[in-house]
């Protein structure tokens, strides 16, 4: 595999358990509250991420990062994994799967857009095609 191909390829791996981790969750959510559910949810991926780079032997790597690194690597945490998704986890235990997840999955809209304001990226035909039809897709599968 070129180095071309590869990120799509991880690409790949990331849709297919995106899109399969809802079912997990759905399914874990059916008798647990969901800020217990997001703690457990959590202190796993904390567990196998610390298992992981200290395997790796990366764990030094921590005192090189940066403070404006660090700031905007936990504004990202705070952001996306605890309110995003713990808003997410209400939103899949008191909503249907198959019209909280189109929705959900629409925040390359969101990201787009700021992208356009905050770093002056450009809206070209293809992005603003992208937006109408991300609007369009969560509009038809929300029904």
């Amino acid at each position: 595999m070129n180095i071309k191909t590869f990120p799509f390829v991880l690409a790949l791996i990331s849709m297919l358990f995106w899109g399969m981790a809802p079912i997990f969750g759905k399914l874990g959510l059916a008798k647990t509250n969901p800020y217990v559910a997001f703690t457990i949810r959590c202190f796993v991926v904390a567990a196998i991420m610390l298992i992981v780079i200290l395997i790796r032997g990366d764990f030094r790597e921590l005192a090189k990062v940066d403070l404006k690194s660090f700031a905007f690597i936990s504004l990202e945490g705070i952001f996306a994994t605890l309110i995003g998704h713990f808003a997410y986890y209400y939103a899949l235990k008191l909503g249907e799967t198959s019209k909280v997840v189109p929705i959900t999955s629409a925040f390359p809209l969101i990201t787009v857009v700021i992208s356009i304001l905050f770093l002056s990226e450009k809206l070209t035909v293809y992005k603003g095609s992208g937006i109408i039809l991300i609007i369009a897709g969560v509009f038809l599968l929300g029904l």
